[in-house]
C-alpha cells in the first residue's frame, strides 16, 4: 500500500502542474470569469472537470494508446482540436470596448449548458491532454495498479481539476477584479482570442508538418 501512496502523490504532483500551466483551459476559463456571471464560469470549471473522466476513460479502455500511436487518428483528433479552438478564437476577437461583461448589460449571456459545454469540449478536443493521461497511465502509473484505483486517481484528477478552475473563475468574478479590468477588458478578450488563435495554428502547423504523438507526461504542461 505505502507503494502505491507513492504513486499517487506523484500523479497528484504532475496533475498539479499540467493543471495550474497555461492553456486553452484557463484561456477559455479567464474569459468566461470576465465576461459571464459567476454561475455560468463555475459551469465551465465544472465542464472542464467532467471532461478530464473522458481521458481517464479511454486511457483505463487502452483507446488513447491507439490514439497515440495512430497517426491518422492523433492527425483527426489534433485538427478538429485545432478548428474548435479558432471557433473560440473568433468570438474572443469580436469583443467590443464596453461590451465585455454581463453585468454591464452588454455582454450577451450564456444558458448554463452551453457554458458548461464550452469548458467540456474545450477540455475534450485539447490533443496534448489526451497525450498527457495516456503517458501518465502507461508510464506514471504502474500496470500492476489495481483498476480500481487507477480509476480512484481519475476521479481525483477530475475533482482537482474542476475545484482548482472553480477557484479561478471565483477570484476573477470579484467585483474588484473585474472593475480593475473594465477598462480595457475588451483588449483582454482579444488577447486571449490571439492566444487561442496561436495555439490552434500550432496544433495545425504539428499536423501538417507531419509530426509523430509525442510521449511523456510533460508534454501536457507544455501545452
Amino acid at each position: 500500500m505505502q507503494t502505491y501512496w507513492a504513486e499517487f502523490l506523484t500523479v497528484a504532483v504532475v496533475h498539479l502542474l499540467a493543471v495550474a500551466s497555461p492553456g486553452p483551459d484557463f484561456a477559455v476559463m479567464l474569459r468566461q470569469a470576465l465576461c459571464q456571471s459567476r454561475r455560468n464560469a463555475l459551469l465551465t470549471a465544472s465542464g472542464i472537470g467532467i471532461g478530464i473522466l473522458v481521458h481517464v476513460t479511454y486511457s483505463l479502455l487502452g483507446i488513447g494508446l491507439l490514439i497515440q500511436q495512430s497517426l491518422l487518428l492523433f492527425t483527426i483528433l489534433k485538427i478538429i482540436g485545432a478548428l474548435y479552438l479558432t471557433w473560440i478564437a473568433v468570438q474572443c476577437l469580436r469583443s467590443r470596448a464596453g461590451g465585455i461583461h454581463v453585468e454591464a448589460g452588454n455582454a450577451t449571456p450564456q444558458g448554463g449548458f452551453y457554458a458548461f459545454r464550452l469548458g467540456f469540449l474545450t477540455n475534450v478536443l485539447n490533443p496534448k491532454a489526451t497525450l498527457f493521461f495516456v503517458s501518465l497511465f502507461s508510464v506514471v502509473i504502474s500496470p500492476d495498479t489495481p483498476i480500481a484505483l487507477q480509476t480512484t486517481y481519475g476521479i481525483y484528477m477530475a475533482v482537482a481539476t474542476g475545484l482548482w478552475f472553480a477557484l479561478v473563475a471565483s477570484f476573477f468574478t470579484l467585483t474588484r477584479v473585474r472593475r480593475g479590468f473594465n477598462r480595457f477588458g475588451h483588449w483582454l478578450d482579444r488577447m486571449m482570442g490571439g492566444v487561442l488563435l496561436l495555439l490552434a495554428g500550432q496544433l495545425l502547423f504539428s499536423t501538417v508538418s507531419g509530426s509523430e504523438p509525442p510521449s511523456g507526461p510533460s508534454q501536457y504542461t507544455d501545452r
